[in-house]
């Protein structure tokens, strides 16, 4: 599959678990979870250091989630991925999206390698913004530049 079919397949599902999700309600990460949950996604806040997040009971990793989850979107420093993809492995999520605005986000050669020898074709970065619904500027504005000018998305 493409990159652009990966995420369109990622972005089809409903329930997605949103790991590293902050406690900050300022931080970035908040405000993209509140964006999906407009949107109508079933996000799951998966963070250990909290137990609610936007009023959801939040989950200290993604075998805890009651009825699973369809996707993960990984928001954690890259270091920590290793484990957190083996336990989406473990808990049958086959849909993985590292995080990524700038630097290399919540990407890292190990993890995406633990996919590789799992069969998942994982999103590899970018910014779930740029490709939501209505998600104004400037997303728009970075995903079409993203989309016309690289070959990463044919």
């Amino acid at each position: 599959m493409s990159l652009r079919e990966l995420i369109t397949d990622f972005l089809a599902q409903k329930r997605i678990a949103v790991i590293g999700v902050s406690r900050n309600p300022r931080d970035f990460s908040r405000q993209l979870f509140k964006t999906m949950q407009e949107r109508g996604y079933d996000v799951i806040p998966v963070n250990p250091n909290a137990t609610e997040i936007e009023g959801l009971p939040c989950y200290q990793n993604v075998q805890q989630i009651p009825g699973g989850a369809d996707a993960a979107l990984i928001m954690t420093p890259a270091e920590e991925n290793d484990g957190i993809v083996n336990s989406c492995i473990d808990a049958a999520i086959d849909r993985i999206w590292f995080y990524r605005a700038s630097g290399r986000g919540a990407v890292s050669s190990a993890a995406l390698e633990i996919c590789k020898q799992n069969g998942i074709d994982p999103i590899p970065g970018e910014c779930p913004y740029m490709f939501l619904p209505e998600a104004g500027f400037p997303h728009n504005l970075h995903a079409w530049v993203h989309t016309t000018f690289s070959s990463r998305y044919r």
